[in-house]
């Protein structure tokens, strides 16, 4: 575990998945500390697939390919390839595991880098093999409510970037979604309420690069953690009917498939497409409030 911080916040990062594991700052702590009762992750980069596919099987050029959700870097040893006094980085590269998996030479840089009371989260993915790559990325951070009480229902806010009409699908069936239908995302004074029941119903999916960012409020409406991102795609979530103690902003280039999605892996929603030795730059911010 590597730590590494400023004047006004601390944090640390495993080789594990080159996971974010801590955001300490205002003498305490902001991100989840993965009790395996509720959820056992901190933050997890999702790669080379973000959510599910389709019966945990994909096709490239006709092969049938397994991956289960959210692929398989989360998982595995990170190598350190850089450390200052204010950002570390971390390298996967592929092997012969992966490519029984995912038949794509790459390699795949994660870093992370402190400024005042904001993480900046950079991803680089290049493309080591001699023929196009497609690939999607995501983030799967996860931070406490703020002023958590189990015995009542509220929780505090959502607000964005953009106010009017925004709209979210949802995941339909085996991890997999319906974007056939959209939902109205109903704000009250430019703000999303949120509730113990505000995710009964799995993940609030925004696409189509509806928003860049979100900002998480507490009960009074004060301002507590945002995060910043280019990604077309954000996923909202905290565990359905656990009533669990923290919730997921996540940002992804990338989605599950859509429930019975059958086609190649090349033409699934929101998929990323790298050249040989081309260089895909992505990644967000994490920006505590208080």
């Amino acid at each position: 575990m590597k730590t590494i911080s400023n004047e006004q916040l601390t944090i640390q990062v495993s080789p594990h998945g080159a996971e974010l594991c801590s955001i300490f700052a205002n003498g305490k702590e902001y991100l989840w500390q993965a009790n395996p009762a509720f959820w056992k992750r901190h933050s997890p980069v999702l790669f080379p697939i973000v959510g599910s596919v389709w019966e945990n099987e994909y096709r490239n050029e006709g092969i049938p390919y397994v991956l289960t959700q959210h692929g398989f870097a989360r998982d595995m040893e990170f190598t350190l390839v850089s450390e200052k006094e204010n950002e570390v980085c971390y390298r996967l590269t592929s092997n012969e595991e992966t490519l029984q998996k995912y038949p794509f030479p790459f390699c795949l840089e994660i870093g992370y880098r402190i400024h005042g009371k904001q993480i900046e989260v950079i991803w680089k993915v290049k493309n080591t093999g001699d023929k196009e790559m497609y690939f999607q990325i995501g983030a799967h951070p996860a931070f406490y409510w703020p002023d958590f009480d189990a015995a009542t229902s509220e929780r505090g806010f959502f607000g964005f970037d953009k106010k009017d009409d925004l709209k979210y699908i949802l995941i339909s069936e085996k991890g997999c979604a319906d974007p056939s239908t959209e939902y109205a995302l109903e704000l009250a004074d430019g703000l999303l309420p949120l509730d113990i029941h505000s995710f009964d119903k799995d993940a609030l999916i925004l696409e189509g690069e509806q928003i860049h960012k979100v900002t998480l409020y507490n009960k009074e409406k004060r301002a507590y953690l945002s995060l910043h991102f280019d990604a077309p795609v954000v996923g909202l979530w905290s565990p359905p009917a656990k009533n669990a103690p923290f919730v997921c902003i996540e940002p992804w280039y990338g989605r599950c498939d859509r429930a019975h999605y059958t086609g190649e892996y090349k033409d699934k929603d929101w998929m990323q497409h790298l050249q040989p030795d081309d260089v895909f730059k992505g990644g967000y911010t994490i920006e505590i409030n208080e």
